[in-house]
């Protein structure tokens, strides 16, 4: 335990996910001892992350405007759409150039443990995307984990009403693994060999 703002700096860097107390000491210390740091700079980035970034209202990605880069890319396919969990899937993919059609943004995962159902997920947005007929595939990239099998599970028996193609990404993702730290091959790989659902 330190004292005062120190300790209340490192508290509050603890409460960063990923970021455990020693984790957060050693950042606390980076910030105190190197005179180069931008203090000033960081909290400057911080406050405009907060005013400006928002979710695009088509898709749940992340943007600083109504609608995000990939949604207002005339050269993307609308008849196929890609279901994530979270914005950072999103770069994830993107990151293979595999993928050339739109994107949905979950918001999260079904997980009864922590108290989040599909009402809590932006699947409604979802099915009023689907209402018009445009999309003929959607592929269903949640985490290969408990909580990504449960949402792929309840998404395609909900899409088997719908006259549409339903894929989940294939083999070559870790059990238990999270998008954002598949490598672009094994991502790429799992995006070529995705299968039908259903």
């Amino acid at each position: 335990m330190y004292e005062g703002i120190v300790q209340e700096l490192i508290d509050e860097l603890g409460r960063l996910p990923g970021i455990g107390p020693k984790s957060a000491q050693r950042i606390a210390f980076h910030i105190l001892q190197t005179e180069s740091f931008d203090v000033s700079r960081l909290a400057q980035v911080l406050t405009d992350v907060r005013e400006r970034v928002r979710f695009c209202e088509i898709c749940g990605n992340v943007s600083e405007q109504d609608t995000c880069s990939i949604c207002r890319d005339p050269r993307r396919s609308p008849t196929t759409i890609c279901v994530v969990e979270e914005a950072k899937d999103v770069v994830a993919i993107e990151r293979t150039r595999e993928f050339r059609g739109l994107y949905h943004v979950l918001g999260g995962a079904i997980s009864p443990i922590d108290g989040i159902g599909p009402d809590d997920l932006r699947i409604r947005q979802l099915m009023q995307r689907l209402a018009d007929g445009t999309v003929t595939e959607v592929i269903i990239a949640t985490d290969p984990n408990l909580e990504g099998e449960a949402t792929a599970t309840y998404l395609s028996r909900l899409l088997q009403s719908i006259d549409i193609t339903v894929s989940r990404l294939a083999s070559g993702l870790p059990v238990g693994g999270d998008l954002e730290y598949a490598d672009e091959v094994t991502l790429g790989r799992a995006f070529e060999g995705r299968r039908v659902v259903g």
